[in-house]
């Protein structure tokens, strides 16, 4: 027993070992991640408090801030009257930004719906994938800005056409990963399915779905990023309220630390949501890459 005991110890005095070695690991990523942060802005603010720019190219830290908290109340603008103006084109930047996100959820789930299909017929039909694989790369290589002039022609300049350039964006890495996902799928792994008496939907349900599970999220972080970069084109045009817009008009009208509010604001949200869709995936898909 005491030779268990002994195992049982030394194990457990391995792995408290080993976590805190990985803790320590973290801990040093995040120093080294916040001490690069702080010598960033440390060098803005130098850079600015020296005059080497000019304030309406590159306005101080302090401006950037102000112009992200007056974007966020209402402002007093004529004492007088006492007229007040809240936030920035009648809208909050919160506002703003949750009118992007709302457009590019409804882009990507259409993506997401239509694009998984699509991969599905694309993966078993090789007449289906041949005739339309040139397509898709096609569209897959086109920059969102080289059509949008022909969708505001089609659409309008409404919401449809924002709808649409995000659809178009999300589309082709959702249909690619799932084709990939589903030729992955280990023939054994059907074979076994239907010698068990699975037909082909219980075999698509129950085999092809969940092993193509995994690379068809990957597949989705892809369409959300690329939506996501896609916002500001896609706003362009009546893209009030929408944090794209808000950027390019604020840029346009030579409000730069506004411009550089609004940049902040994307790239933080944009790692915030590829976080959740990883959160995501690893609850749905617990067992990928540990089997």
């Amino acid at each position: 027993m005491s030779g268990q005991d002994t195992t049982v110890d030394t194990s457990q005095e391995v792995a408290a070992t080993a976590r805190r070695g990985r803790l320590r690991r973290v801990l040093r990523a995040r120093v080294l991640q916040v001490g690069t942060l702080l010598a960033v802005l440390l060098l803005w603010w130098g850079i600015t408090a020296l005059r080497l720019v000019d304030p309406l190219y590159l306005p101080s830290p302090l401006a950037v801030i102000r112009a992200f908290v007056d974007a966020n109340r209402c402002l007093v603008v004529d004492e007088a009257t006492g007229r007040t103006v809240c936030g920035v084109q009648n809208y909050y930047l919160w506002e703003h930004l949750l009118a992007s996100l709302q457009r590019i959820g409804l882009g990507v789930a259409l993506a997401v719906v239509s694009g998984v299909v699509l991969g599905f017929v694309m993966s078993m039909w090789e007449p289906i994938n041949t005739a339309v694989a040139p397509y898709l790369n096609f569209l897959r290589a086109l920059p969102p800005l080289g059509y949008i002039g022909l969708i505001i022609v089609w659409v309008g300049i409404g919401d449809t056409s924002k709808y649409l350039l995000l659809f178009l964006a999300a589309f082709p890495p959702i249909v690619i990963a799932t084709i990939e996902g589903v030729r992955g799928v280990k023939e054994d792994q059907i074979l076994a399915a239907r010698s068990m008496g699975a037909g082909k939907l219980d075999v698509v349900r129950l085999v092809v779905l969940p092993a193509s599970l995994a690379p068809i999220l990957s597949g989705v972080r892809l369409a959300v990023g690329f939506a996501w970069t896609t916002v500001v084109a896609a706003e362009l045009n009546n893209g009030i309220p929408g944090i794209g817009g808000l950027a390019y008009i604020s840029g346009t009208q030579l409000e730069t630390a506004l411009t550089i509010a609004c940049i902040i604001v994307i790239g933080p949200v944009a790692v915030a949501l590829d976080s959740c869709i990883r959160i995501v995936g690893d609850r749905l898909v617990p067992w990928h890459g540990k089997v």
